[in-house]
């Protein structure tokens, strides 16, 4: 009898798991087949982008945003829809140009666009002669005589050696953030940075930078696309070049907005599942990609979930996130909320890394629980998702980590997002259908398998 036993205990255990792992790739499609058939997010952003356009904080648009998230999360079938108040700073650019010349010929204009956050010249002509620098280290080797008085200009290009761009965008980052503190120390009257793009067209993108605590100067920074900042390093190197800068951006104080927030209560317990993105944007292009991708995913997992009739065991939850470009007040608003309310919160996903095809998840989380996730890899392959190794969160759920909450982000391919990150380019018609829904799918997937799960 023991024998028979030992030869029959693997097969029936066996039986059991190809039958739990039948069970869900049976769901996988579902949520599949749901989305790619019947999604909603992709007309959801095309309504987003055209009808609201780019929304960032403390913006009428932003505000207008919010009560668009609220109806489109009651449409999907939230059971509750709230906003979050959320205290926003206020970044506002209004009119502004760049020109430069050399010696006494004529101003010629260089498309531009000021750093958010940044300050501006109030509506004041600044005239300075241009010096060039190609990182940091060289700047550091200049005198403080040698820049008193100049507008510094840093051409650190994106690492086109880097198969993720993602990691060329946090590498050359620093130049966006810090480059108008280090200038200004020295006494520059402004800094122009290169794009953080991996195009070589000539879109300049903008961003936060922010200026240190010990800076008093605040001088204005400003970003150049990458054609006319290599233009402007090859004449540099034989002539001397001015500029001419005039901007009007400025912080304008801080004012209440909301998160806005809808969820599908549990049918086991109120631990909660964060799905979200950020609602925010750039005041340029239309925030497609960066993020209205995300938002519309999120939602979409939700409406999913809901018109499959999923009887989820934890409360899953959509965050619309306010904030996260200039200040990142959502996400930090939503982290101290869960601790003073004392709520458990099982997991985060976030996705903000465009609507592109979708790649893998990043996992941050401990050991124990991320070997976990990394079993259940062959039920993700047939949707061309592979990568789990890599180990971070999205900006707004981060937070969230301090509280001991393990977290991921979906992993679009990102060969493309840099093009057109925090530029006019991110608009509606660079997203295509598919890919988005696929989006919203993997996260569907996963949500599913840690609510059975955990």
């Amino acid at each position: 009898m023991k024998q028979i036993l030992i030869k029959i205990l693997p097969l029936f255990l066996g039986g059991i798991l190809f039958s739990q792992t039948g069970r869900d790739s049976l769901q996988f499609k579902n949520i599949s087949d749901e989305m790619l058939t019947n999604g909603a997010a992709y007309e959801n952003l095309r309504d987003l982008t055209q009808n609201i356009g780019h929304r960032l904080s403390g913006s009428a648009a932003y505000e207008k945003s919010t009560d668009w998230a609220v109806q489109k999360l009651k449409e999907a079938g939230a059971d509750k829809v709230w906003k979050e108040e959320v205290m926003v700073p206020v970044w506002e650019r209004g009119k502004e140009s760049l020109h430069i010349k050399t010696g006494k010929g004529n101003w010629k204009a260089l498309k531009m666009l000021s750093l958010g956050n940044s300050e501006g010249t109030k509506g004041k002509n600044v005239e300075a002669e241009i010096i060039f620098v190609k990182n940091k280290a060289e700047f550091d080797l200049l005198p403080e005589s040698a820049v008193k008085g100049k507008i510094v200009f840093f051409n650190y290009a994106f690492n086109q050696k880097f198969i993720s761009t993602g990691q060329a965008y946090g590498d050359a980052g620093i130049y966006r953030r810090s480059a108008a503190s280090w200038a200004g120390k020295k006494g520059a009257k402004a800094v122009i940075i290169r794009s953080l793009s991996s195009a070589f067209d000539d879109v300049p993108h903008t961003g936060m930078m922010r200026y240190d605590q010990d800076d008093n100067t605040k001088i204005p920074a400003v970003a150049i696309g990458p054609k006319s900042a290599d233009e402007l390093e090859k004449v540099l190197k034989t002539e001397k070049i001015f500029a001419r800068l005039n901007s009007n951006c400025g912080m304008k104080g801080e004012k209440l907005s909301h998160s806005v927030i809808g969820e599908i209560t549990g049918i086991k317990d109120q631990s909660v599942i964060v799905v979200g993105g950020h609602l925010d944007s750039w005041d340029v292009g239309e925030g497609a990609h960066d993020d209205g991708a995300g938002i519309v995913q999120s939602i979409e997992v939700l409406r999913t979930f809901r018109k499959l009739g999923i009887k989820n065991n934890h409360t899953i939850r959509v965050v619309c996130f306010a904030n996260e470009e200039n200040g990142v007040r959502g996400g930090n608003t939503y982290a101290d909320n869960i601790r003073k309310n004392n709520e458990k919160h099982i997991f985060g996903i976030e996705s903000d890394g465009g609507g592109f095809t979708p790649r893998g998840i990043a996992l941050l989380m401990d050991a124990g629980k991320r070997k976990e996730v990394q079993s259940w890899r062959n039920l993700f392959l047939p949707y061309g998702v592979h990568n789990f190794e890599l180990q971070y969160a999205g900006t707004d759920i981060e937070p969230m980590e301090k509280l001991g909450v393990p977290l991921g982000e979906l992993v679009p391919d990102s060969q493309r997002y840099f093009e057109i990150h925090h530029s006019e380019e991110d608009t509606f018609d660079k997203v295509n259908r598919r890919e988005l829904l696929l989006g919203a799918v993997v996260m569907g997937q996963l949500i599913y398998m840690i609510d059975k799960n955990w």
